[in-house]
């Protein structure tokens, strides 16, 4: 194709190409921007001027190649002075008469790159340099050089080992460098080291590849390394807040939280760490933090060192100490933000040479110099103490804390500080729910003559709180005693209201003298209108309960469970048990029955009654834990005491998950002496009889003084049931610490006082009774009920 050479020129002069159009005579009329870019040279430096003023050597040979092959590698002088050695390619431009009036010159693609390839190796912003197969510097750019702190000149054809520090991360880098050669594979290497060239520590992360010539032959190793301690920091400063979201608040516990973050940050962070906190959060009271011009008063609630011993702590834990407001806490405690500050400042000199105990443990250190950040720890808006970390500063680590480190260590003082307020108020909460607790369980057991007691309530130390596990002993009639243990589902102030609710319910019902099974009935009746009444569902309201019955004078216990453990029992052999019952269901369930057991305890056996803490506090299963149980109950024991000991001692762990109720009832029994029994018939002439019965046996007892009283009560209570009642009519006198009188009749229907009118003939028999008695009242039995009142006895 035939063109114009001017218009070729043109065409040459605007290509991105590296290109010129030559003429005929040599001279250079056209030159594109990609030839500038290559040579240095603009174009009106060049157009209009021989082209063999570029040539550095002969040019004239160099043309004449050019003309006759139409391609030649061209020694070219840049405008920076250096030589390029360039693969041209000249093309002919032919006229009008088929001749030659002009050469369009291009230089080869290849050669272009090479030197857009230099130069990119020349101005790379990281680190790169070349080795021989033997490990030896062949190539360096400009930021490996400013790396290594020397020119290349001082490196070409060295041994690596010899340039650096013998120093691990410097073996491992040289491990590398051959496994590449090894293998004749890419490689990835990183390390956290000092560059030569300065004191502080760098991440590096370093590519290395093997460089082969064209016929594949492996003639050395390339590396790029890349400085990503940005990168490293920043993962550091995640990975910190990621352990602190796990590792800080793991335990209810201000003091273990405390620590927690201490021992977080140090030595990743600081070399020291202090936390300070109010006393009123200590004690799980709300915080109150004075007027900022004022001196503060915190306790040390942890702290850690990079030293063993804590060299550096002037304040032991658990002490307190008065911060001044020019200090650096005091000040963090006032404004709410972390203040920094190092050693030469006025404020922190000022602090430290005021307290005696600080100046004393600089001087022992020589004073070094240190950076310190106080932050505080607000929670919820509420200010709860402050953190301080310290960072010592040498020539080998110059860095005192930066922006970063400000924001990281804020990060991990507002989780601490959640974690703190939460603890503070499990606190608060534990300790009035544990005061809840206490003051509705029985303070002391009464004398009872039916059982001799012992007991232990212990409180959970898990994060649940206390709970809802109660015991009780009630007196009834007859010289008669209830033993009854429970626990409510749940944990806190909840648990131990609803505790409270039932016991009393128990109480109640206890007074109202009704079976045991017959008692659980009505009790779970009473769950269900509680769960009905509140929030919570009905399983989240439910309890468990074990109502024993224990009559001295025929020796037999009853019991019904509702969910509840059986109780073990020890008997005078030495023989240990537990006990064969039916279990029911827990209270709030409703609808299903309860079922009573009734067993005869000989005189002197050991009743033991308790919540499911004590068999499961070890992960014991259940036949596990009841056999433990019954192995510490037959250990010798002096005491009650001491048995309730052996049992706890035994079966709970230090820190037990779950509260504990346990309460162990020794049986006694009445002589037949002090019970008498008589069967009557139902004639209203026994009357006399039976007041004759009643008087003898006072005589027999030397109650003589009491035959007054207890005629009228005979007489009356006899009278009833006769009337009201019918056979079978039995009376019975008990003599223990009262004098008991009992008339049981056929009749359910109990009882009642009323006020009788002026002219009423009857109506007056129970008035009198109550009058003349301490106390009376009426329970059901098997075949009827029995009307029972109690008199002291007469001072001897």
């Amino acid at each position: 194709m035939v063109t114009s050479p001017p218009d070729d020129a043109a065409r040459a002069t605007t290509a991105g190409d590296a290109m010129a159009v030559v003429d005929a005579r040599g001279v250079v009329t056209g030159w594109s921007d990609g030839a500038r870019l290559l040579t240095g040279h603009p174009a009106e430096e060049v157009t209009g001027r021989p082209a063999a003023g570029l040539v550095d050597g002969d040019a004239d040979t160099a043309w004449r190649a050019l003309r006759e092959t139409g391609a030649a590698v061209v020694p070219v002088r840049r405008r920076d002075g250096r030589r390029a050695d360039l693969a041209l390619r000249a093309c002919p431009l032919a006229g009008a008469d088929g001749r030659a009036q002009a050469y369009v010159v291009t230089a080869s693609h290849d050669a272009r790159t090479r030197t857009l390839g230099e130069l990119a190796f020349q101005q790379a912003s990281m680190s790169m340099s070349v080795f021989d197969t033997g490990q030896r510097y062949l190539r360096m750019n400009e930021a490996s050089c400013q790396v290594m702190g020397r020119p290349e000149a001082e490196f070409l054809h060295r041994h690596y080992p010899d340039t650096v520090e013998d120093a691990e991360h410097s073996r491992g880098f040289l491990r590398h460098l051959q496994k590449v050669v090894e293998t004749g594979r890419p490689v990835h290497y990183e390390s956290w080291t000092r560059s030569p060239s300065g004191r502080r520590m760098h991440a590096w992360n370093v590519e290395m590849w093997p460089v082969r010539d064209p016929s594949g032959e492996l003639i050395g190793t390339a590396l790029a390394a890349f400085d990503s301690s940005e990168q490293h920091w920043a993962r550091q400063r995640l990975a910190m807040l990621n352990e602190a979201a796990e590792g800080i608040g793991t335990k209810l516990d201000v003091a273990h939280t405390a620590r927690e973050l201490a021992e977080l940050v140090v030595p990743r962070l600081a070399d020291f760490a202090s936390v300070d906190l109010l006393e009123s959060v200590l004690l799980g009271e709300e915080p109150g933090f004075g007027a900022a011009e004022a001196d503060v008063t915190l306790r040390r609630a942890a702290h850690h060192s990079l030293t063993p011993g804590v060299p550096e702590a002037a304040i032991t834990l658990g002490a307190a100490d008065v911060y001044p407001p020019e200090s650096p806490p005091a000040r963090a405690l006032a404004t709410g933000t972390p203040v920094i500050t190092r050693t030469g400042e006025t404020d922190l000199d000022t602090w430290l040479a005021g307290h005696e105990a600080r100046t004393a443990v600089l001087a022992d250190a020589e004073r070094p110099e240190f950076a310190l950040m106080a932050v505080p720890l607000i929670a919820r808006g509420t200010t709860l103490g402050v953190a301080v970390f310290v960072r010592n500063l040498t020539p080998a680590a110059p860095d005192a804390f930066d922006r970063d480190d400000v924001a990281l260590a804020q990060e991990l003082a507002s989780r601490a500080a959640v974690c703190v307020d939460n603890a503070r108020r499990y606190t608060r909460e534990r300790t009035t729910a544990l005061a809840l607790q206490r003051s509705l369980l029985p303070q002391a057991v009464t004398a009872q003559a039916a059982v001799e007691c012992a007991s232990r309530y212990l409180p959970a130390l898990s994060q649940a709180g206390v709970g809802g596990d109660w015991f009780d002993v009630i007196p009834l009639s007859g010289t008669r005693v209830a033993l009854v243990v429970g626990d409510v589902v749940g944990h806190g102030i909840h648990a131990s209201v609803t505790m409270g609710r039932l016991r009393t319910a128990v109480w109640t019902l206890a007074d109202v003298d009704l079976p045991p099974d017959e008692l659980l009935t009505h009790l779970d009746d009473l769950v269900g209108h509680l769960a009905g009444d509140d929030t919570q569902s009905v399983g989240e309201f439910g309890a468990t309960c074990l109502y024993a019955v224990y009559d001295p004078v025929s020796r037999h216990c009853t019991m019904a469970a509702a969910g509840h453990p059986p109780p073990a029992v020890l008997l005078p052999d030495g023989t240990a048990e537990a006990v064969a019952m039916t279990p029911g269901p827990m209270l709030g369930v409703g609808g299903l029955p309860f079922e009573a057991t009734d067993l005869e305890l000989p005189e002197g056996a050991v009743l033991a009654l308790y919540t499911d803490g004590l068999i499961e506090a070890r992960d014991y299963d259940v036949d596990a834990g009841t056999q433990a149980l019954r192995t510490a109950l037959a250990a010798p024991a002096e005491s009650l005491e001491d048995m309730c000991d052996t049992v706890l001692k035994s079966l709970l762990p230090d820190n037990p998950a779950d509260d504990v109720a346990l309460l162990i009832a020794r049986t006694r029994a009445l002589d037949a002496g002090q019970v008498a029994v008589w069967d009557l018939p139902a004639d209203p002439a026994m009357v006399a009889t039976a007041r004759q019965y009643a008087t003898e046996q006072l005589t027999r007892w030397g109650l003589d003084e009491a035959a007054f009283v207890t005629e009228l009560v005979v007489s009356e209570l006899v009278t009833n049931a006769i009337r009201y009642g019918g056979a079978p009519i039995q009376l019975r006198l008990i003599r223990d610490r009262t004098l008991i009188c009992e008339v049981s009749d056929a009749s359910s229907t109990s009882p009642h006082l009323r006020r009788a009118r002026t002219y009423d003939e009857g109506g007056r028999g129970l008035l009198l009774v109550a009058q003349l008695t301490e106390r009376w009242g009426t329970r059901p039995s098997g075949t009827g009920k029995t009307i029972w009142a109690e008199q002291p006895l007469p001072v001897t």
